[in-house]
């Protein structure tokens, strides 16, 4: 299949400050609180990596998906952190109260407007009263992401100076959008420290070549000779994506890594992945978590009965089709940005991931994209697009400083620094798509070498980018019978 490989510039484009002589990266032996080291076990949440591993060892030819080359950061977290300004760590409990406050008022005052106004005493036509509502549910949705969105800053501590009051009106808000808020803010954490990599990063975890062979059932080895992927067929993925890809990982760890025999009590032993096999974000037990963390998964299950509870009576009350436009519908909507959000945030052809040989946290920091969504993403959203980099750095930098610290770091970060806006709001939906054509599976670059082979990149089967590597020796045992496996059952 002939590569279609095309210069970045045509189809991304990248932000890129250049490293002057009063930015540039320390070159100073760093210590353990500045760039997290690999330990002795690679799958310990506290392991870390020294400057070393950032210096080029040989790593080969790394090219993405795109077929532009590809260097490895060569800067620490110290170098990061020192490069915002002071006044950006600030965190008030004020400010945040007063979003929270200003998301709640909007989505109470859309109801009242829609259920005053939108009635066939109004409007008669039945027709425009659905488009209107339509329109009801979409706003809303827009209304109840961005609630959502701060009490993901509640988790990350990032709302106040108070762990009691984020931890609060995280509970509170999150259980209201049925998000086991504790459950979600412990797993959520641990996908920050262990960004990109293939063996504990907990959310959309890319599939390896021999995961996706399995899925399609084919040999691993005919991937680069397959036929393109109808358009239809991905448009129900990336569809079923953004209806249940939420539910799906807080009930099966859909997208989670599926190490669990590595969990540190043996929770995981014999647990994979699925349907009814307790690695959920409900279960005390879950392999997700530890023992200590059972009273606040409890707790996070019992916001969500209430939650459940008080919309059982209003469902009662004033019937479920008006349950089904007031909430139900907002709350797909919320679950669709949600998906949509996380998957762009972590998924593009320029991003890497990582085999845990050759994963750091630099690294895996730096394997995020900053998208633009406009008027949308940075009022309603909180900005939670515009400046996810940053969010992989230092979390705990409240949403209204986020713009002012993101570009202090682009000065560090260079050339390492990625970030797609074009197109605004409707560029953003379109890489949706994009990323679903171009980002079926990862594996190495075909020039790496040593450690540069645990450097992943997207391929995909629709002759775009990069062409998957051949296999001549695979398909060359296969026919002699060394390797007759055909790839057909799902792990």
């Amino acid at each position: 299949m002939a590569s279609t490989a095309i210069p970045q510039r045509n189809l991304l484009k990248r932000t890129v400050t250049s490293t002057t002589a009063d930015s540039s990266p320390s070159t100073a032996a760093a210590s353990p609180t500045d760039t997290p080291r690999q330990s002795p076990s690679t799958t310990s949440l506290s392991s870390m990596s020294s400057l070393e591993d950032v210096k080029d060892k040989g790593y080969g030819d790394l090219r993405d998906t795109y077929g532009n080359k590809f260097e490895l950061p060569d800067y620490t977290v110290n170098d990061i952190r020192n490069a915002i300004p002071k006044h950006c760590y600030e965190r008030s409990a004020v400010t945040g109260l007063y979003y929270v406050a200003r998301d709640i008022v909007s989505l109470a005052t859309t109801f009242y407007l829609f259920n005053r106004f939108v009635t066939p005493e109004n409007i008669p036509s039945t027709p425009v009263r659905f488009v209107l509502w339509a329109f009801y549910t979409f706003v809303q949705g827009l209304f109840g992401t961005g609630l959502w969105v701060l009490s993901h800053e509640c988790g990350h501590q990032a709302f106040s100076e108070s762990k009691i009051l984020n931890d609060t009106v995280g509970w509170i808000c999150h259980s209201s959008l049925l998000v086991p808020y504790f459950s979600w803010k412990i797993s959520h954490g641990k996908h920050h420290k262990a960004t990109g990599n293939m063996e504990r990063d907990m959310v959309f975890v890319p599939k390896t070549r021999e995961v996706y062979a399995t899925r399609i059932g084919k040999f691993v080895h005919e991937l680069d000779e397959l036929t393109e992927e109808t358009p239809i067929a991905t448009l129900i993925h990336s569809v079923l994506q953004q209806l249940a890809g939420w539910p799906m990982y807080l009930l099966f760890n859909v997208t989670g890594h599926n190490y669990h025999e590595r969990q540190p009590e043996g929770r995981g032993k014999g647990k994979k992945n699925g349907y009814f096999t307790g690695v959920n974000h409900f279960n005390p037990s879950s392999p997700l978590y530890e023992a200590k963390d059972a009273k606040l998964i409890l707790l996070s299950d019992l916001g969500l009965a209430i939650a459940a509870s008080v919309l059982v009576v209003l469902s009662k009350t004033y019937g479920f089709s008006n349950m089904a436009v007031w909430y139900f519908a907002p709350y797909l909507w919320v679950n669709h940005w949600l998906v949509a959000i996380t998957y762009l945030q972590h998924t593009d052809p320029t991003l890497p991931h990582y085999e845990a040989s050759s994963w750091n946290y630099v690294r895996g920091a730096a394997a995020t994209i900053d998208r633009e969504f406009g008027f949308i993403g940075r009022q309603l959203l909180h900005g939670i697009i515009e400046t996810h980099v940053l969010h992989h750095y230092v979390s705990t930098i409240p949403f209204y400083h986020a713009d002012e610290a993101s570009e202090a770091i682009k000065p560090i970060m260079g050339k390492h620094y990625r970030a797609n806006v074009e197109g605004g709001a409707l560029g953003f939906i379109k890489c949706l798509w994009t990323s679903a054509r171009w980002c079926q599976w990862v594996e190495p670059s075909q020039g790496a070498v040593g450690e540069g082979k645990g450097v992943l990149f997207f391929k995909n089967r629709n002759g775009l980018g990069a062409p998957p590597m051949h296999l001549k020796e695979a398909r060359s045992k296969v026919g002699n019978g060394k390797m007759g496996m055909l790839v057909g059952a799902d792990e």
